[in-house]
């Protein structure tokens, strides 16, 4: 057994057995096999993909490279939640104060931006003082005393997916659904956790923009995570334009401490109860889904979920005077509006531009080392279905460096698209896969 054996066997259509893959990614992490066999064989997987059992067995050796959390000493249940990415999608800050103010346990890893998309860690940490590496004992004294707990991926947990990752970026192997459901799910099962919440994305600004794909990496991942025992719901949600008004790293996390307090878009607010909804349904706490929306939605009425969220901000070190005083993120130098040129009805707002824009106003990165400027990005005014007069404003960019603005307008402008009648709203749900 060699890689290229493996490599030449993949590449022809052959079908990888649990020992191959095994030696494949042992190996990698012992150095015997290097960067650019894995390389040749994820681009070997990407064009031939994978049969179910193949993802399974890749699955678990990407979870086996390194620890799983031992959770046992917290009572309950143990949910996370878990989005493809998406723009202006912030709902993870929203989604975990909620599901802990209702009594079940989120273990929540997080990333960063990446691409077109955004990252929650990078929202959090536009917060002073916000800790996104709680030690391992602090991890469980925190779920232990106030049910959540909100941090990027550690050393130990999935330490492969780290370094296939990094090779999947720059060899245009991302966008392969045997990947993405080993790479997400080996990383989510990793945490010790009882039910997964999978939020997939479709539309322009998803990795998977169309409907049959998004569907097909939705039902890839139930099954690995259904042959794992891990129970789990995966909801095929709209990403066509982006989620919510806010986009940009400090604007995001104003608009979740709203949403917390029950004055967010409408959205982001529905988005946010079905998906916690499903986490609290698969935590036990409720017979049925739609008793958990109204624990969810009592749990935002009465404060709880304000609250909780205060907690996590103090217990990793953040400000938590940041839910009483937004002032306190930090604040671009400049706003500027983008008017329209014309009278009519928003038929597009594309998710992708207005992502990119983002990027390029300093809010995201294209490289994981990249810096980024937690205050910049674009609040939007006008979205699908709105009118508007020539002269309104579409949106206000919120900006710092005059020429990172410069290549954002155009991006802003073209993603906008208004006409004289008003487009068919998309659904913000598309699929629910709840076995």
């Amino acid at each position: 057994m060699t890689p290229r054996h493996i490599i030449q066997k993949k590449r022809d259509g052959g079908i990888l057995t649990d020992d191959e893959i095994a030696f494949f990614l042992r190996g990698f992490m012992d150095s015997l096999v290097t960067d650019y066999h894995m390389s040749a064989l994820l681009m070997a997987i990407y064009l031939r993909g994978m049969t179910k059992g193949e993802t399974l067995a890749l699955t678990r050796e990407m979870r086996d490279s390194g620890k799983v959390l031992d959770l046992s000493s917290i009572p309950g249940k143990k949910v996370d939640k878990h989005s493809t990415g998406g723009v202006g999608d912030k709902t993870s800050l929203i989604i975990a104060p909620i599901v802990a103010a209702c009594g079940v346990v989120v273990p929540m890893i997080t990333g960063r931006a990446l691409g077109h998309t955004g990252g929650t860690l990078d929202k959090l940490q536009s917060i002073p003082g916000f800790d996104p590496h709680p030690t391992p004992l602090r991890i469980v004294a925190q779920l232990r005393e106030i049910g959540a707990v909100i941090m990027g991926q550690t050393d130990d947990i999935a330490p492969v997916d780290r370094r296939m990752y990094a090779l999947r970026d720059v060899t245009g192997t991302v966008e392969s659904i045997p990947l993405i459901t080993a790479s997400i799910v080996s990383k989510k099962v990793a945490e010790g956790i009882d039910g997964l919440v999978m939020d997939v994305k479709t539309g322009s600004g998803a990795f998977m923009p169309d409907l049959k794909t998004s569907s097909a990496l939705g039902e890839s991942i139930a099954d690995v995570c259904r042959k794992l025992r891990t129970k789990s719901v995966v909801v095929i949600s709209d990403m066509d334009q982006p989620l919510g008004k806010a986009i940009g790293n400090a604007l995001e996390v104003q608009e979740c401490i709203e949403c917390l307090n029950g004055k967010g878009p409408a959205d982001l607010q529905e988005l946010s109860i079905v998906l916690s909804a499903h986490m609290i349904h698969l935590g036990g706490r409720v017979r049925t889904v739609a008793q958990a929306e109204k624990m969810a939605r009592e749990s935002i009425l009465k404060g709880d979920a304000a609250k909780r969220f205060r907690e996590i901000i103090r217990m990793q070190g953040g400000s938590e005077h940041v839910m009483d005083d937004s002032s306190i993120l930090p604040k671009a130098g400049h706003v500027q509006p983008v008017k329209s040129a014309v009278s009519g009805f928003v038929t597009r707002c594309d998710a992708k531009r207005i992502g990119l824009a983002s990027n390029a106003l300093g809010a995201g990165r294209l490289k994981v080392d990249d810096a980024i400027d937690p205050a910049v990005g674009i609040r939007l005014l006008k979205k699908v279905g709105d009118k508007v007069t020539r002269g309104e404003p579409l949106c206000e960019v919120h900006w710092n460096d005059e020429s990172s603005l410069r290549d954002a307008l155009p991006l802003i402008k073209e993603a906008y698209e208004i006409k004289s009648r008003a487009a068919k709203p998309r659904p913000l749900i598309h699929r629910v896969f709840t076995k």
